[in-house]
């Protein structure tokens, strides 16, 4: 079990204290600590780091805005973040205790526990009996197997605090890894004795009856971890896999419902639901709920089995046999799709074809007994992240028994799943940018274009200011009545009176031009608000008048490789009847758009290469063309220029992710959450 399983609350009683009095030269920095401070006790975490930024540019030498900053990186999850801060707040104070507690922490998280215990040890050194430098040491020993320690550790701690639950909850732990369940137990009803609105003793509890086949009180305890998070669909999911094996198919059919009222799309639960329906012979919707899996998972393999086994009864022959055959292509040493199949053809009335899938069916068998190490069986697993073992994670999985037979295959492969059952719960907070904005669920999709736009976008906590010369030259020189600015998408049009205003200003300069006294600038003007109006032709056309009298009209060739992006990326409309030839041209239409978009920004970036926002829409062309080595080149050059540029580090993060390279995308990430990337810190939880 990770070590978020047993810890749900981090508390640091001590890390209030005093700051001296500074000279006045160093006032700033001080306020800046002071209010970041300030806002981190408020769980505003993404907006403390920033105050804790300011601090560091302007005083690098302090410890206090790298400790801090640390520690608000740990509540947002990012642990290695908070780890590299804490040890640059160290090496800047070695005597700051509370520096190799946090670090301890996110050292455990990243799974570096003997270096985790090595700083709980140094602060042990000077605060012996602190509670929570012997409550994670205890943890971080069991997690390294030193079981003797942590017992110790433990010990200890309760002697000093016995009354602290989540000591004896960890204690606990230590008990089920070394296999003593019904001390376990004991701690762990003594641990919900004293605190009764503490999650994990309910979750490890129903853990160890549900190893135990004790299923009603495994359920009991389910209910009250559901009493205490509501809104949790893996909780339903796990109580209706204990009341199906209580047989209380009525309850757990409703916890599969409730699941996914609270998450549609929760595959795990679809699954269930279906066998649930095939067990009761609901043939058709159980189908329809298998369906829906493998448009979540196209690879679950073991939903793509079933809803072949349920056609098969439903007499849908022809399309049970090809589920069987992508199954057989897959996992071609899978001898229970033969056997499947050839029932199939026999159902047909093929002989010949169902003798032959007979015969594949045993030859894989023979070959199996004879020789099991040279000729395994395919065993295919589910694609989700669930098992098939109830709670228990652990366990060997039976279906690596050598002399499994084939009803225990075919049981094992129809079995319902489970998620991990002792998962660390999730807080609900709102939309605002304060509090664990990591548990909000955001979709993994990249930090927008940039736009040239009548609207300022809205303030955030991101250092980028979206200047650059000529865009402001255009604005200091007042040539057309409103400001214009440059936005991280086309912003501003989310009520009836932005949207009258901008069709107010398309009139106007349509206006202008009709007058015949048009100048670039005006074109710029009505192509800025054609494009917020989403008439992209129209805007094309304006700011294509506008490059024809001055071709090295940058702000005109950034809002024109926006529209031209914008075009390439919308989804075709496909038309009644429409011809491969009519649909190739489209393809084709897209791919010219993405090639004129890319000139656009390269003579601009030919006139102003330090033009950042052009390297970041290249970048972002590149990403939706899934070419994503150019675009990490394009973000790279974007950061060179501007090392500060949030956005450039979340998307090269998130292509670095598409890659397979999680180290960087890890540091990418980070880095953008520092910078005031909200999602980073989203994403950053789900990596792990």
């Amino acid at each position: 079990m990770k070590l978020n399983k047993i810890l749900n609350l981090i508390i640091f009683a001590s890390l209030a204290f005093a700051f001296p009095d500074r000279a006045k030269a160093q006032i700033n920095a001080e306020q800046c600590i002071t209010i970041g401070r300030n806002v981190l006790s408020m769980d505003d975490y993404m907006l403390s780091i920033q105050y804790f930024n300011q601090a560091i540019k302007a005083k690098p030498y302090l410890s206090d805005p790298y400790f801090f900053r640390g520690l608000a990186k740990l509540y947002l999850e990012d642990y290695k973040g908070a780890e590299e801060d804490c040890s640059l707040a160290i090496e800047r104070n070695k005597y700051k205790t509370e520096s190799y507690k946090v670090r301890g922490f996110a050292r455990q998280y990243l799974g570096k526990d003997s270096l985790a215990v090595e700083d709980y040890e140094i602060g042990l050194k000077d605060n012996p009996d602190d509670k929570y430098f012997l409550f994670y040491k205890g943890v971080a020993e069991t997690e390294l197997k030193r079981f003797a320690a942590a017992d110790s550790t433990f010990s200890r701690l309760l002697r000093l605090y016995p009354r602290f639950e989540d000591g004896i909850t960890a204690r606990a732990r230590l008990r089920m890894v070394e296999g003593d369940t019904l001390q376990a137990v004991e701690d762990l009803t003594a641990s919900i004795r004293l605190a009764p609105a503490s999650l994990n003793p309910y979750l490890m509890r129903a853990e160890i009856y549900a190893n135990q086949k004790k299923w009603a009180e495994a359920s009991a305890d389910m209910d009250e971890a559901i009493k205490l998070h509501p809104q949790d669909a893996d909780y339903y999911l796990n109580r209706a896999y204990l009341r199906y094996n209580n047989d209380d198919f009525f309850g757990a059919m409703a916890d599969y419902n409730y699941a996914l009222e609270l998450r549609p799309y929760n595959a795990a639960a679809l699954f269930n639901r279906a066998l649930l329906r095939y067990e009761v012979r609901d043939f058709n919707r159980a189908v329809k709920d298998l369906e829906e899996v493998l448009k979540i998972e196209p690879d679950n393999f073991h939903a793509r089995y079933n809803r072949a086994l349920i056609l098969l009864e439903l007499g849908e022959y022809r399309q049970a046999l090809n589920g069987f055959d992508e199954i057989a292509k897959k996992y071609p040493r899978f001898y229970p799709a033969y056997y499947a199949m050839a029932e199939a053809w026999h159902k047909m009335g093929d002989m010949r074809q169902a003798i032959l899938n007979v015969n594949k069916a045993e030859d894989l068998i023979k070959k199996y007994v004879k020789n099991p190490t040279k000729f395994k069986l395919d065993r295919p697993t589910i694609a989700s992240g669930a098992n098939t073992k109830g709670f228990d994670e652990t366990a060997t999985d039976p279906e690596g028994e050598e002399d499994e037979s084939d009803i225990k295959v075919m049981e094992k492969f129809n079995q319902l799943v489970t998620v991990g059952a002792t998962q660390n719960p999730q807080l609900s907070y709102n939309e605002k940018i304060k509090g664990r904005v990591q548990d909000r669920d955001m979709s993994i999709e990249p930090e927008p274009v940039y736009a040239v736009s009548f609207f300022e976008s809205p303030k955030s906590l991101r250092t980028t200011s979206n200047y650059f010369r000529e865009l402001d030259d255009f604005n200091q020189g007042g040539y057309v009545a409103e400001k214009i600015y440059l936005t991280p998408g086309n912003v501003g049009l989310d009520n009836e009176e932005a949207v009258q205003s901008i069709f107010r200003r398309a009139e106007y300069y349509n206006g202008v031009i009709a007058d015949g006294a048009a100048r670039p600038a005006d074109y710029l003007a009505l192509g800025v608000a054609q494009t917020m109006l989403k008439n992209y032709p129209a805007a094309i056309a304006a700011l294509d008048k506008a490059l024809e009298v001055d071709p090295r009209f940058t702000v005109a060739l950034m809002a024109r490789g926006y529209i031209r992006q914008m075009q390439a990326s919308s989804p075709s409309v496909e038309t009644e009847g429409e011809t491969a030839v009519e649909a190739e041209l489209k393809r084709r239409g897209a791919m010219k758009e993405m090639a004129d978009a890319v000139a656009d920004y390269d003579a601009a970036l030919a006139i102003n290469p330090r033009l950042v926002y052009a390297w970041f829409n290249k970048g972002n062309l590149y990403y939706a063309l899934r070419d994503y080595t150019s675009a990490m080149q394009c973000y790279s050059e974007a950061l060179r220029i501007d090392p500060e540029f949030g956005q450039a580090y979340y998307n090269r993060g998130i292509s670095y992710l598409q890659l397979g390279n999680k180290r960087q995308a890890f540091i990418d990430l980070s880095k953008a959450g520092e910078a005031g990337v909200i999602p980073s810190y989203s994403l950053l939880k789900r990596m792990k």
